[in-house]
């Protein structure tokens, strides 16, 4: 494995690789001639801090590395000065790879440059012990700041690649465009399983409402996109589906339980005009992607997380720890498959540790299977309260919420005996005028009211909280974390 790059880039040599809005492109060749420059500078194998945006310069680099052994750490290139200075104290990388207006913040030394992004030779850097398999360090989808790592080895990535690349059938005709940050697992798996087929990766950080990234979307012939499901809510406001976008062939989504209604629209969507829809379930702790729902049972099996992936295997296990065989029964998802991670790294002596999963991640999310053998997540094992003697899953409130009032923007969290519901001022407008007669101006009573009948518990179990946003990271995940200091925990 020492010897061996993740990516044979000299057998796409010609074929064009990476390409950016601008027109600016490398092809396989370009980027491989680019790493073996960068190797020249580095030294042995160490820590490589990366700061990410969906980038040649970026996305090269990362290739690089990870073709040379260097192991890096993925981080956004937005994560605030505090929590990066704190990362670097602890871990002290002895590089550094980011934007180069970035560079007169970071204490070390230009080293290369090159496609805006510059080596930085850290003044304090040190070398560790790295285990020989420790490919790549993640952040999971909630911790852009914290120290704690997902540690990801070589044969994680390439095997994960490879089933991803087998159930999406991709090909070297394949022309992703990113609407997600490389420094999500989900991301860099699209980069990942791409580059495994010679296919072209389109890299742009515009967003979803920007006019450009539809002009680019259209003039370099985007073939499929992936997203959370806070993608697919901004995609329906923004009337995607009465586009006319004759290269998409595929959407995926995957980042959290989509709801049943916009899984449906979208599922409709895709066998009316001949594309493919396809559900996908994974975590960071699983590399990325550990089931898949096939787009010919996208609508048939709308709501559905799917099977487990190729060389993947799901059980679920009840409060006694016991494995549930019967169907429609909710337990724990725990898989087991080749791309289980090793574990967690939260100071740099972690770093030589080896594999401490043995291939079987307990998910931590609820789930249920039907008797096809089709699993449909329920929630959250920590995202359920007991309330009034009820057990109130807070997933089914969210979904209950924006079946009623359209996918609008609002959460719920709260402690046992206490849900508290978070909307933004925008949802609290769009409630009061779907009143049909808005007489009764308090929107709060409006949704205490009809979640007391929804559910059947005592209206006095909620409260309604206005705020300005919802909490969500750079992929659009909703931080609960945040969401708690709104009620003192």
């Amino acid at each position: 494995m020492k010897n061996i790059k993740m990516w044979d880039l000299l057998k796409n040599k010609d074929k064009r690789c990476l390409q950016q809005e601008d027109g600016v492109f490398l092809s396989y060749g370009q980027v491989d001639e680019f790493g073996e420059r960068l190797l020249h500078v580095l030294e042995e194998r160490c820590l490589i801090f990366i700061l990410c945006r969906n980038s040649i310069g970026a996305v090269a680099g990362y290739i690089s590395f990870v073709n040379h052994r260097i192991v890096p750490v993925l981080l956004n290139e937005h994560i605030e000065k505090r929590m990066l200075d704190s990362l670097l104290s602890l871990y002290r990388p002895l590089y550094l790879w980011g934007p180069v207006e970035r560079a007169d913040q970071m204490q070390g030394q230009i080293v290369f440059e090159e496609y805006g992004y510059c080596l930085i030779k850290m003044e304090y850097g040190m070398l560790y012990t790295i285990h020989d398999e420790l490919g790549l360090l993640l952040t999971t989808s909630g911790s852009t700041g914290s120290p704690k790592f997902v540690r990801q080895s070589y044969e994680n990535i390439r095997i994960n690649s490879e089933q991803i690349a087998e159930y999406l059938e991709l090909d070297s005709s394949e022309r992703p465009i990113t609407t997600l940050p490389m420094n999500y697992t989900y991301g860099l798996s699209i980069i990942h399983s791409h580059l495994l087929v010679g296919a072209t990766i389109l890299l742009t950080d515009k967003r979803l409402p920007q006019r450009e990234f539809w002009n680019f979307f259209r003039e370099a012939k985007a073939t499929s996109f992936g997203g959370v499901p806070y993608t697919y809510e901004m995609l329906e406001r923004l009337h995607f589906r009465t586009m006319v976008l004759p290269s998409l062939r595929c959407m995926t989504q995957a980042g959290g339980k989509l709801s049943p209604e916009l899984h449906k629209k979208f599922a409709e969507y895709a066998i009316e005009n001949h594309k493919k829809f396809i559900v996908m379930y994974g975590q960071c702790e699983a590399t990325a992607r550990m089931a898949y729902l096939p787009a010919k049972d996208s609508l048939r099996k709308y709501g559905s997380m799917g099977i487990a992936i190729p060389g993947g295997k799901f059980t679920l296990t009840g409060m006694d720890g016991k494995e549930i065989t019967e169907t429609g029964v909710t337990g724990e998802l725990v898989y087991t498959g080749p791309n289980v991670t090793m574990g967690y790294a939260q100071t740099p002596e972690e770093l030589a540790l080896g594999d401490e999963r043995n291939g079987r991640l307990e998910t931590g999310d609820m789930a249920k299977q039907d008797e096809e053998g089709y699993y449909y997540i329920v929630g959250r094992k920590r995202r359920f309260l007991k309330v009034y003697g009820n057990r109130v899953n807070l997933d089914e409130l969210d979904g209950i919420l924006k079946s009623q009032y359209g996918n609008v923007d609002c959460s719920c969290a709260g402690v046992d005996d206490h849900v508290y519901i978070f909307i933004t001022e925008e949802t609290e407008q769009t409630i009061y005028e779907q009143q049909e007669q808005r007489t009764d101006k308090n929107v709060a009573e409006v949704i205490r009211k009809y979640i007391a009948e929804k559910t059947g518990i005592h209206f006095t179990a909620f409260e309604v909280l206005v705020i300005p946003e919802i909490p969500k990271n750079d992929a659009g995940k909703i931080q609960y974390k945040e969401l708690e200091k709104y009620y003192g925990l």
